[in-house]
């Protein structure tokens, strides 16, 4: 059997995929339990995909059993949608537009902090992203984290204010005390696009939201109505035009339509008795008149849901024939709640006015590339792949960006899903598979294999299709071979990456497993290979004691990644540590002594001190305000300008680290020693050693910077190679560290926790408890809601904590009456370590 939509675009799909200008590619994004999900089952059932009734109740896009379960989506679904703008509505477009019929490519994300990574990935291969507010709780801190990552990634967002039903039923608020709840949220929204936004004069021009021009939706998607201005401007535009010009061409109503728009938000009155708009609250008899939005949006709504929920039969009787709502026969029986949904359902269906929004106000890829290329595209911004990229060219070279493997019912097999951004991908394509350590001109980390299938990625569904022009979102089969999470996919042989992605958020919570059964240890291994390739955000590490750690962004990733290997990529019972927060090392003062290491051979001299960081460097180090890749007068200016270092030093930083990006220096302030530049290799690669195993328990080191002052090395370069000086840099480094008051340094979370009153006390104890530290404590406006903002310094926390920054335990770890001293013994101890932080005698040679 064939839905409605299947038949129209079964035959069209692969039509209406050349026609680039009417393709719209969006993510919904949101703060958890905003109601996404919920939201995108309008659209769905619009497109004819699933039954009207059911809509909101489905969660259509939740594919995952543990996500029907558990009612929260833990993975990015894509589905595509076929959809036909009326005649009228067209020339509310203005960019171009080919033809009626749209295609849809949507994206439902999680809302869930500790799957911040899958929104990343759903940002990349869209344009523009539905971001839903839930109208009682208002924007919170998941909705300025997705809005912020949009916004970085040039993504225009439109606006959904949801879960109307509930500020009208349960709050019962009055309209004035509604618009002004709306005001304020379109404000907030606004404050976040124009703190991370750009210049308006920029590429993208003006991003922010607003609902006289349509870019905000009222509504409720678990009732499945909602509207935008234009609908009720169209209303009254019809309703005061009638009888006189019917024969207005569509641009003029268009223009009406806008006008009226501008009259229905923000300080506009209406005066019922003449019918006339005016800019003051005083009528010409100074009566106080109703504000437009109240007396003309809001009052015809209130109406319905008073009539029906207070059982008044001639009322209801009477507005359903007012607004000519259809019933059918089983609907007509209902009352109450039930009726209700009906009556909404059928005015003013949520599908339609989302669809008309997100076709209107989105823009096509053709759109966007232009200004989102220079962003995408690592190389340089004039060669082929960047000019396909710009215009959208099919013709021009393959340009593909792979954002995420989605496994498939294939054990252990996985579609790569992403999105062609110039030219044309094909099943049999013989292309060149670069993952993100690929650099132009070498062979490493590149492939060049055939495309084995292409297909389109459809819910739950997927249907095989021949070839996928540029600006469409398609999933490959057989390159989950060569690629581990994500990478480019091209046919131009001089083709650069497309940018990695940035995450908002880091896997500091860990987990050591291993399997049951000892025989099990390869399908463990297995298993773990599987698992980094399932989830963009987890890291599957081996220590050096043998232990398999996974790593996560907090304790409800890391369960469903470690129910997922149990289940599903390795199969076999698991043993768990309990959930383990990773530590950084830092140093508080500077080194009190010269550190002197003498190499094994006794003829080489390396002489070092260590210092802290000045407050924010590392965290510019993190951001990349300040990295690696920057040309040298302008990092050395930053430093100088930001941090007041001195210049000429700013300009001797030989390396960051670990991995050669890391917050930690290594610095030369060395005045004319000889050979020092033959072993700078050398001493860079006991420098990054060092700071990804500090002394303390071998955790990574933060916020270190590291002063060589002076060495004496042997005339003879075969006394000074690398077994010689690299041990010995290590020696120095920790050396230094141990001179230097060294610290732990334990994660912060932020969290955000919204109750009622009564319970805000409660809530105190439990932080006091957890070493919490409450920073605010706020109303919500219009409710009797209150939002508690603390730093948490424990993983086992709340739901809703986003990662916030690091910061020094308290206490020295050398002093075993500390806590510092307890958690580094236990850290030790867990990783197979000697007891005790080794003593200084170690690393310190005596002149």
């Amino acid at each position: 059997y064939l839905t409605p939509f299947e038949q129209k675009t079964r035959p069209n799909i692969r039509a209406i995929m050349d026609k680039k200008s009417n393709i719209r590619n969006m993510s919904v994004i949101a703060h958890v339990d905003h109601g996404k999900s919920t939201l995108t089952d309008s659209l769905v059932s619009k497109a004819g995909i699933i039954a009207g009734s059911r809509a909101g109740e489905t969660r259509f896009t939740d594919t995952r059993k543990d996500e029907q379960e558990r009612c929260i989506t833990i993975k990015s679904t894509a589905i595509s949608m076929y959809y036909e703008l009326g005649e009228n509505d067209m020339a509310f477009i203005k960019q171009s537009k080919d033809g009626l019929g749209f295609l849809i490519n949507l994206i439902d994300s999680p809302g869930h902090v500790d799957f911040s990574s899958e929104v990343t990935a759903a940002l990349r291969v869209t344009d523009g992203a539905l971001v839903v507010v839930d109208c009682v709780s208002g924007v919170c801190v998941q909705t300025e984290t997705v809005l912020r990552q949009a916004i970085a990634e040039r993504i225009k967002p439109v606006l959904m204010m949801n879960k109307m039903d509930r500020a009208l039923l349960e709050l019962q608020l009055e309209p004035e005390d509604l618009f002004q709840t709306f005001q304020r949220i379109v404000e907030n929204v606004n404050v976040i696009i124009a703190t991370y936004g750009e210049d308006e004069a920029g590429p993208m021009g003006a991003i922010m939201i607003d609902p006289v021009i349509g870019t905000v939706g009222f509504g409720s998607g678990l009732h499945g109505w909602a509207f935008t201005l234009k609908q009720f401007a169209e209303m009254y535009v019809t309703k005061f035009s009638a009888g006189k010009d019917t024969q207005l061409g569509s641009a003029e109503r268009c223009k009406k339509v806008e006008d009226m728009m501008k009259k229905l938000w923000g300080e506009r009155f209406f005066d019922p008795a003449t019918g006339k708009f005016s800019k003051s609250n005083l009528g010409p008899d100074g009566k106080k008149l109703p504000r437009t939005f109240s007396q003309l949006v809001l009052d015809p709504i209130f109406k319905v849901f008073d009539a029906i929920m207070n059982f008044k039969k001639d009322e209801t009787a009477k507005l359903i024939e007012k607004l000519d709502i259809k019933l059918d026969s089983e609907d007509k029986e209902k009352e109450g709640k039930p009726l209700l949904k009906a009556v909404m359902r059928r005015w003013l269906p949520a599908g339609e006015a989302l669809l008309q929004m997100i076709t209107i106000h989105l823009p096509s890829p053709v759109t966007a590339q232009k200004y989102r290329c220079e962003l995408l595209y690592e190389g340089p911004g004039d060669d082929e792949a960047a000019m396909g990229i710009k215009n959208c060219d099919p013709k021009a070279p393959l340009m593909m960006y792979i954002s995420k493997m989605v496994p498939t019912t294939d054990k252990g097999r996985f579609y790569a899903f992403g999105r062609v951004f110039s030219g044309c991908v094909s099943t049999g394509l013989k292309v060149r598979i670069m993952g993100p350590n690929f650099t132009p001109g070498k062979k490493e980390d590149l492939y060049v294999k055939p495309i084995q299938r292409t297909i389109l990625m459809m819910g739950r569904y997927v249907e095989p299709i021949e070839d996928v022009p540029c600006g469409n979102i398609v999933g490959l089969v057989g390159v989950d071979q060569y690629l581990i999470k994500t990478g480019t996919i091209t046919t131009f042989e001089q083709a650069h990456n497309m940018r990695v992605m940035k995450f908002s958020v880091s896997p500091v919570v860990r987990v050591a497993v291993e399997a049951k059964n000892p025989a099990d240890l390869p399908k463990l291994v297995e298993g773990l290979k599987r698992l980094a390739k399932s989830d963009p955000m987890v890291q599957c590490i081996i220590e050096e004691s043998g232990e398999h750690i996974i790593a996560g962004a907090g304790e409800l990733h890391l369960e469903i990644c470690l129910k997922d290997l149990e289940e599903d990529h390795a199969g076999i019972p698991l043993k768990k540590s309990d959930p383990v927060v990773s530590y950084r090392e830092t140093v508080s003062e500077e080194s009190e002594v010269m550190c002197l290491s003498k190499s094994p051979n006794k003829h080489n001299r390396l002489y070092m001190r260590a210092k802290p960081f000045p407050d924010g460097l590392a965290e510019d180090i993190e951001k990349g305000d300040v990295s690696p890749r920057q040309e040298l007068k302008i990092r050395a200016r930053f430093l100088a300008d930001k941090y007041e270092w001195d210049v000429s030093e700013a300009r001797k930083i030989w390396c960051f680290g670990p991995d050669g990006t890391g917050p930690n220096l290594l610095m030369d302030v060395t005045k004319g020693v000889q050979y020092l530049n033959e072993i700078k290799d050398s001493v860079v690669a006991g420098f990054q050693w060092a700071v990804k195993e500090g002394v303390l328990c071998e955790e990574n080191m933060r916020a270190v910077r590291f002063d060589i002052h002076d060495v004496t090395l042997h005339t003879d370069a075969i006394h000074r190679g690398g077994g010689q000086i690299i041990p010995t840099a290590r020696r120095v480094l920790y050396a230094c560290q141990l001179t230097a008051q060294p610290r732990l340094m334990e994660p912060v979370y932020l969290v955000e926790i919204q109750c009622p009153e009564q319970v805000v006390g409660g809530i105190y104890g439990v932080l006091n408890r957890k070493r919490g530290h409450v920073f605010e404590e706020s109303q919500v406006m219009g409710t009797p809601m209150f939002i508690v903002k603390a730093y948490l310094k424990t993983s086992n926390a709340f739901p809703q904590c986003v990662f916030d920054h690091w910061q020094i335990l308290q206490g020295d770890p050398q002093d075993p009456t500390t806590k510092t001293a307890v958690v580094v013994a236990e850290t030790r101890k867990r990783k197979g370590l000697k007891e005790g932080i080794p003593a200084l005698d170690n690393y310190l040679d005596k002149l």
